[in-house]
C-alpha cells in the first residue's frame, strides 16, 4: 500500500512538474497548453522514456476531468440562451458539420478504411475545439461582443452533437447486439433525465437556495451532485461522462449555476491535465508511419477548408466577411471530443487501432497548426505581437 502511494505521488510529481516545464515551452512557442500536456505524455509515457510505465491509475483520474468538463458544459446549456441563438447557429452548425463529415469520411475511404471507420472518422472531424476556441478568445474584447457570441453558440451546439455521437457509441458498444445496446440507451437515458430533473428541482436547488451564502457548502454539493449523477448513469449502463453532462444540464436553470461553474474550473483544469497527459501517454509514435499520409492530407484539407466553409455559411446568414472569416479561422481545428470518440470507439472495438490513430494524429496536427496561425494573425491572450495580445 505504501509503495503504491509512493508510486502515485511520484507519478503526479512527474506529471505536474513536467507539465509546468512543457507549458512554459508551449507558451514561448505560442501554443495551447493541452498540446504541452499531450507532448509530455508522449515524452515520459510508456512509448517514450517510460518514466511512467503503467498509467492505469492516471487514466482513471483523467476520466474525472472529462466528467467535470461535461458537467460544466451542461451548466452552460441554459434553455433561454440556447433558444436565442438556435435558428442561425443551428443552420451553420449542421451545414458545416455535414461538409466536414463528408471530407473526413472521403479521405478515410480513399485510404481503404472500412465503411464504419469512415463514418466515425467523418463524425470526429465535424467538431471544433472548445478548449482552444475559448482559451484563445480575448474575454475583454470579443467574449461579450458579436464575434464571441457566434463562436460560443456554434461551439455549444457542436458540443451537443458530440454528446449525441458519444451516446450513439454507448448504444453501439452495449452488451449484445448493436440494437440491444441502442435499446438500452433509449430506455435508460429517459430514466436518468427524469431522475436528474426531479432530484435537482425538489432536493438540490432548494438546498442551494437555503444555504447559498456558504460557499464551501455550494462547492461540496456541486461536486457531490456531479459524481452522484455520474454513478447513477454507470448503474444504468451509461458512461460516467454522460451522467455528468446531464447533471450539469439539470442545474443550468439555477441562478447559481454560473457561480458553480466558476468555482469548479480549477478542479476541472487539474484533472484535464491528467486527461491530456494520458492521451499522450497512450499515443504510440510507432503508429505514425501507418497513418502519416492520411493524417497529413486530412489535416491539411481541414485547415484550409474549415475557415472558408464557415465563412460561406456565416455570410449566407448575413454576417460580414471579416467577422465570418475570423470565426472560421478560430474554429479551424478538430475538437478534443474527436480524441474521446477515437479512444472510446477503439476500446469498444467499433474501429481498428489504425483508424483511431488517424483521428488522434489529425486532431493533434490541427491543434498545433491552428493555434500557431491564430496567434500570428488574430488577437489572443498569447499573441506574439504586442498589438495582437488581448486579455
Amino acid at each position: 500500500m505504501h509503495d503504491a502511494q509512493n508510486t502515485l505521488v511520484f507519478s503526479l510529481f512527474l506529471i505536474f512538474s513536467g507539465a509546468a516545464v512543457f507549458a512554459t515551452l508551449a507558451l514561448y512557442a505560442r501554443q495551447a497548453l493541452p498540446i504541452a500536456y499531450i507532448a509530455l505524455g508522449i515524452f515520459i509515457g510508456p512509448y517514450g522514456f517510460k518514466w511512467i510505465d503503467n498509467a492505469s491509475a492516471i487514466e482513471q483520474m483523467a476520466q474525472i476531468g472529462i466528467m467535470f468538463l461535461l458537467f460544466l458544459l451542461g451548466l452552460d446549456l441554459s434553455p433561454q440562451r440556447l433558444l436565442q441563438m438556435l435558428r442561425k447557429a443551428t443552420l451553420i452548425t449542421f451545414g458545416t458539420s455535414l461538409v466536414f463529415a463528408g471530407l473526413g469520411g472521403g479521405v478515410a475511404w480513399l485510404f481503404g478504411y472500412t465503411f464504419s471507420e469512415c463514418l466515425l472518422v467523418g463524425a470526429a472531424m465535424t467538431f471544433s475545439s472548445t478548449i482552444i476556441g475559448l482559451k484563445l478568445l480575448p474575454t475583454r474584447t470579443l467574449h461579450h461582443q458579436h464575434t464571441g457570441e457566434i463562436i460560443i453558440s456554434i461551439l455549444l451546439l457542436q458540443d451537443m452533437l458530440a454528446i449525441a455521437v458519444l451516446l450513439l457509441l454507448e448504444g453501439l458498444s452495449g452488451r449484445g447486439s448493436s440494437l440491444q445496446g441502442l435499446g438500452l440507451v433509449i430506455i435508460t437515458l429517459p430514466l436518468l433525465l427524469g431522475f436528474a430533473y426531479l432530484s435537482s428541482r425538489y432536493v438540490l436547488i432548494p438546498l442551494i437556495r437555503r444555504f447559498d451564502k456558504i460557499r464551501e457548502y455550494i462547492f461540496l454539493i456541486a461536486i457531490g451532485w456531479c459524481l452522484c449523477i455520474s454513478q447513477v448513469a454507470a448503474l444504468l449502463g451509461l458512461s460516467y461522462a454522460i451522467g455528468a453532462f446531464i447533471g450539469g444540464v439539470a442545474l443550468a436553470t439555477s441562478p447559481i449555476s454560473l457561480y458553480i461553474a466558476d468555482s469548479l474550473k480549477p478542479l476541472r483544469d487539474f484533472f484535464l491535465v491528467l486527461f491530456f497527459f494520458s492521451l499522450g501517454a497512450g499515443f504510440d509514435l510507432g503508429m505514425l508511419g501507418a497513418v502519416f499520409l492520411p493524417t497529413l492530407l486530412l489535416g491539411s484539407l481541414l485547415m484550409v477548408v474549415k475557415p472558408w466553409v464557415f465563412r460561406g455559411f456565416l455570410q449566407w446568414t448575413g454576417e460580414r466577411p471579416r467577422i465570418a472569416m475570423e470565426v472560421g479561422v478560430r474554429l479551424g481545428q478538430v475538437s478534443e471530443f474527436a480524441l474521446l470518440i477515437a479512444v472510446f470507439a477503439e476500446q469498444s472495438q467499433l474501429i481498428g487501432r489504425e483508424a483511431s490513430y488517424l483521428i488522434q494524429a489529425t486532431t493533434l496536427l490541427t491543434f498545433i497548426a491552428s493555434t500557431y496561425y491564430l496567434v500570428l494573425t488574430y488577437p489572443t491572450p498569447v499573441a506574439i505581437s504586442d498589438s495582437l495580445r488581448r486579455d
